[in-house]
């Protein structure tokens, strides 16, 4: 096993771990586990001290997406009892942002079901931004499924900040999780929001099955897309979906996969994402210690443990809510 100190100054003084650290990061037996997670806060410290962002996601269209990705509640081939609606009023998806604010967030994340927007959904996601940009100081991000180089473009022009589009998991493992469309198109679309000028916000879902090598493939694949903000959601399996019989991973896993992400990715924001009351539990604010970002008030078809929560969390830790924007 590497030294994780040593491991950790090295990376501050600009080494790029390599696949076979970011390996031993992930089999580093259990009660070395404060240890990688110390030294993941080293790096994480560095770059961002003891701030938190906080950001708020909204389910903008819900249910009816036509995709079969196998971990989705709101995929064409999931059977689960989940909301379904179209594309929610511009008055709505404002007061969405408005709320968001007030809770602090830093971040409103709008998102669709959907393989990508129709023109309509477009022009309707353009006018909110419009709206919101106007009327408050908050960034935007927006998650419509995959995207062409004009649509890009429309959004960039409209005042959107970011675009998150996941890659889910590493290539080898794509095609066990989805055939309506490619990793490649999920690598496409992500090129597409990078050229625009919209930051990348693009992450994937650990617990479906793949291996710790899957892992790091993921997370250096997002390296070299260049994905300025991760999130890392954790399976927790929807009633319904193809993967409902699955455990989810231990506690111990999640954390120090959170680690290793943050050593392949030192600058980037890492965020811990859907699932993390599920499966880190009681030890959820441990996730804190690699990562710099969490959503807060819940997901897109479930609920997380409230922004109350939340803020109570931080605060007893010692970590401090990332300031609103002027």
């Amino acid at each position: 096993m590497p030294d994780w100190k040593e491991l950790s100054r090295r990376i501050l003084n600009g080494a790029a771990i390599s696949r076979e650290e970011a390996l031993a990061a992930l089999a580093a037996p259990d009660e070395e586990l404060l240890d990688v997670l110390a030294a993941s806060f080293a790096v994480r410290r560095h770059h961002f001290g003891l701030g938190v962002t906080l950001h708020v996601i909204r389910n903008a269209q819900s249910g009816i997406c036509t995709e079969d990705c196998a971990y989705c509640s709101q995929s064409a081939a999931a059977t689960g009892d989940i909301p379904r609606y179209p594309l929610q009023t511009v008055d709505d998806l404002v007061a969405g942002a408005r709320e968001a604010r007030d809770l602090g967030a830093i971040r409103y994340c709008m998102v669709i079901s959907a393989r990508g927007p129709v023109e309509a959904e477009l022009d309707k996601m353009c006018e909110a931004v419009g709206r919101i940009k106007r009327e408050m100081p908050i960034q935007i991000c927006t998650s419509l499924g995959l995207l062409t180089a004009p649509q890009a473009a429309r959004l960039k022009a409209a005042g959107v900040d970011r675009y998150n589009h996941n890659l889910e998991t590493a290539e080898r493992v794509y095609g066990r999780i989805c055939s309506t469309h490619t990793y490649a198109d999920r690598v496409s679309t992500a090129r597409v929001a990078k050229q625009a000028g919209l930051e990348l916000c693009s992450g994937g879902i650990l617990g479906l099955g793949e291996t710790h090598a899957d892992r790091v493939d993921l997370a250096f694949a997002l390296r070299e897309l260049g994905a300025d903000s991760i999130p890392v959601n954790f399976l927790d399996p929807r009633p319904g979906t193809r993967l409902e019989g699955l455990k989810r991973i231990r506690p111990a896993e999640a954390l120090k996969a959170l680690a290793m992400f943050r050593f392949v990715n030192p600058e980037r924001e890492i965020r811990i994402a859907g699932g993390r009351e599920a499966v880190l539990g009681a030890m959820q604010v441990l996730a804190l210690y690699p990562a710099n970002s969490m959503f807060t008030r819940g997901y897109l078809t479930t609920g997380g443990q409230g922004c109350e929560a939340d803020r109570a969390m931080l605060e007893a830790a010692g970590f401090t809510i990332t300031a609103l924007l002027d």
